[in-house]
């Protein structure tokens, strides 16, 4: 039962990091970084019906740890299941389940606050091209988060989802710590799934200004996109394409395995 418990955490910690790793880029002076902003919830999306009809998530009498003591049960199975040490290092390794659901819950509003990330900021400084009037973002800058998408690249969503079910309880008690007593962390997860999933596809060079120390996109339809859709803009195109692939996946999982009946 233990090592059953011990790779469900690890599943879901790794793939929990690795998607939102992408989304937690390192944000400098050089960086668009808006004011804290409120924005309207998404429309409703084609789940929404669903969600309301889907029986209570239950833990599926797996022993689970407590929220408050998951991490070294985490750090000492992503230690076990992935070899390479520096991906391992890419992860904080403190309040992770808690970090997560910070940053799922913050993806579809208009800014993410890096201190709620699970993993560390992309190394190096946001890359752009051209002469001071033609900003751009560099291809060159979607070269550092490679090891981020390969994380969850990696990941079998089948697995995943299942792994999620089985430790819901302590992402929805998050959740409900978070402030938001009585709401489920499932809708707000399939929310956030399809915000991203709906994140515009453009063609590369995207074109940036620089009214004052911040970079903001040139397009004024992009600037004012959710915090998730615009940082899909900004890891490059490929990068963008892998990771709204595997996004997919997840969410036919997750619509599958929580049909009712």
């Amino acid at each position: 039962m233990k090592k059953r418990i011990t790779i469900a955490v690890a599943l879901i910690i790794v793939v929990g990091g690795g998607i939102t790793a992408y989304l937690c880029m390192q944000r400098t002076k050089s960086e668009s970084m808006p004011q804290s902003i409120e924005v309207p919830m998404p429309a409703k999306s084609p789940e929404s019906d669903t969600l309301k009809q889907i029986p209570e998530i239950t833990s599926k009498q797996l022993l689970l740890p407590r929220l408050a003591e998951s991490d070294k049960l985490v750090l000492d199975t992503l230690a076990e299941l992935i070899t390479d040490k520096s991906l391992r290092n890419l992860f904080f390794g403190k309040q992770m389940i808690r970090q997560i659901v910070a940053t799922i819950d913050n993806l579809p509003r208009k800014r993410l606050p890096v201190t709620v990330c699970p993993v560390k900021r992309a190394k190096g400084k946001f890359i752009t091209e051209g002469s001071e009037d033609k900003k751009a973002i560099s291809p060159a800058n979607a070269k550092r988060y490679s090891a981020y998408v390969k994380i969850a690249e990696d990941i079998d969503a089948k697995k995943l989802v299942e792994t999620y079910l089985s430790l819901y309880p302590l992402f929805q008690q998050a959740y409900e710590e978070l402030g938001y007593p009585g709401k489920k962390f499932h809708d707000r997860l399939m929310i956030a799934l399809y915000d991203l999933l709906n994140a515009p596809a453009i063609e590369e060079p995207i074109k940036l200004i620089q009214p004052n120390v911040f970079y903001l996109y040139a397009d004024q339809d992009l600037e004012s996109r959710s915090a998730g859709q615009k940082i899909l803009l900004r890891i490059g195109k490929e990068n963008s394409a892998k990771i709204r692939k595997k996004l997919y996946e997840i969410r036919q999982q997750l619509i599958l395995h929580n049909r009712p009946g």
